[in-house]
């Protein structure tokens, strides 16, 4: 599997001993892209590709409340968030010079999520009505990543319509991250559902 760092655009591999963090090129307000170009920051493929970032760093949060085995599949999908922030940071005219799977979302990704979602669905009943967050630590940084990963969707739909696998890939991964959240919280013995909570009036 290749290093997360490689799939990133060149910019982190100048920094170093010497080398300044900043630019000052987006001074501006505008922002360089993949191959060449530059948009406003507030344009469409940085607002979709920054929620993406956003996502990867809440999922980070949930990391480091997983144990091992959720860590495994955490892992996996941040490696693959950074091939959407590389596509997603791609001007439309350039990404024939994108690679499938290192700068390029594929189907056997989005496959994946799919395959992960249905082996955790073997191993528990998942709730069928309104689950309350916060459960446990790792479920609550699981359903906030949820809700990031939803709206980097809407975002991405502009950034990267059909036949960009970028929008399907977001939806399945907010849905593994919700099944991932309930789970945890099956296996924790913390589900509580909606209608478990008591109204004002009946406390």
């Amino acid at each position: 599997m290749a290093s997360p760092c490689r799939l990133a655009p060149a910019r982190p591999a100048r920094y170093g001993p010497g080398v300044k963090v900043y630019t000052k090129k987006g001074d501006d307000g505008t922002t360089g892209l993949f191959f060449g170009g530059r948009v406003p920051k507030d344009s469409e493929l940085p607002t979709a590709y920054g929620s993406v970032d956003e996502a990867a760093a809440v999922i980070g949060l949930a990391r480091a409340h997983a144990d091992a085995e959720l860590d495994r599949v955490l892992v996996a999908v941040l490696r693959d968030l950074w091939v959407l922030m590389a596509e997603l940071a791609t001007l439309p005219e350039n990404r024939a010079k994108l690679e499938p799977g290192t700068t390029a979302v594929t189907q056997a990704m989005v496959d994946r999520l799919e395959q992960e979602i249905d082996a955790l669905d073997e191993r528990f009943d998942p709730p069928t009505e309104f689950a309350v967050p916060g459960g446990n630590v790792t479920s609550a940084w699981l359903d906030l990543a949820r809700t990031v990963v939803r709206r980097a969707e809407r975002h991405a739909l502009a950034a990267a319509p059909s036949p960009s696998l970028v929008v399907p890939y977001l939806n399945r991964l907010s849905d593994l991250l919700w099944t991932m959240a309930r789970f945890e919280d099956a296996r924790e013995g913390s589900t509580l559902r909606v209608r478990d909570v008591a109204s004002p009036d009946e406390r």
